[in-house]
């Protein structure tokens, strides 16, 4: 690489902290008027901001607005860069590279990660990390990636990436956590069931209670013990069933 091209904005700017998830995209590819069509009505300063990113060196006075328009313009041309053969191929270099990170998730044994935007409407999301292992989206664990915008990756880069490259993707995960108390698995409806019995034992407190207050007396006391006895009992025997529920699928999965 020569001197000029070391000193390039793009370089320079690819460089700085917290943009490692960019890509350097090639100035043959921002000077075709055809790639940068419909950007001039979403970029203010347009041409002053074109200027900067293929002209200036590093270090040299631009007013603050300018700035800050190249560096959007190049985030929107970045998104289209990288869905060419040209700029997947850098994309996949970083990829391999771990310059993405690694999924936190247990089960996906850090599978390596790509950047992605959850909208392609600038301003709504910042970039988030993309796993084709979980098929899920998390947050960037670094704080200095919480302030850049993911439309500067757009909605569909990983999954073009792996339409074009699909011996990149990996297979799915097939284990999931499955919740276990006493070392049985945990009945779906179980948290439902209790939830059910706890608010129906809470009606009957209530309107034991309210009971005692118009001067019911000791029935009306006796009645609520009753009716929280046989809460408790139902409770039991609902939670009982769940758990007979869970060995069952444990000994027929066996």
């Amino acid at each position: 690489m020569s001197s000029s091209e070391e000193s390039s904005w793009i370089s320079w700017f690819c460089s700085l902290k917290g943009n490692e998830f960019f890509c350097e995209v090639e100035e043959e590819y921002i000077e075709d008027e055809f790639n940068l069509t419909g950007l001039g009505s979403q970029v203010p300063h347009f041409r002053e901001a074109l200027d900067v990113i293929l002209g200036m060196e590093p270090g040299s006075d631009v007013p603050d607005e300018v700035l800050e328009a190249a560096e959007t313009l190049y985030g929107l041309i970045h998104a289209r860069f990288i869905l060419t053969n040209i700029g997947l191929l850098q994309m996949i270099e970083k990829y391999v590279n771990g310059d993405f990170g690694n999924c936190s998730r247990m089960y996906c044994e850090n599978q390596l990660m790509l950047p992605i935007g959850l909208s392609d409407i600038p301003g709504e999301h910042t970039v988030k990390l993309y796993c084709p292992r979980c098929r899920e989206v998390y947050t960037p664990r670094s704080h200095r990636y919480h302030r850049i915008d993911g439309v500067f990756w757009g909605t569909g880069f990983p999954h073009m990436l792996f339409m074009v490259h699909p011996e990149l993707r990996p297979a799915q995960a097939a284990q999931h956590y499955v919740p276990r108390l006493y070392g049985f698995r945990i009945h779906p409806l179980a948290y439902q069931m209790q939830l059910q019995c706890a608010q129906r034992a809470r009606e009957a407190a209530k309107h034991g209670a309210s009971g005692h207050g118009h001067g019911h007396g000791h029935g009306s006391q006796h009645g609520s013990k009753r009716t929280h006895t046989h809460q408790l009992l139902k409770l039991e025997s609902e939670l009982g069933d769940a758990i007979r529920a869970g060995m069952k699928e444990k000994k027929t999965r066996k």
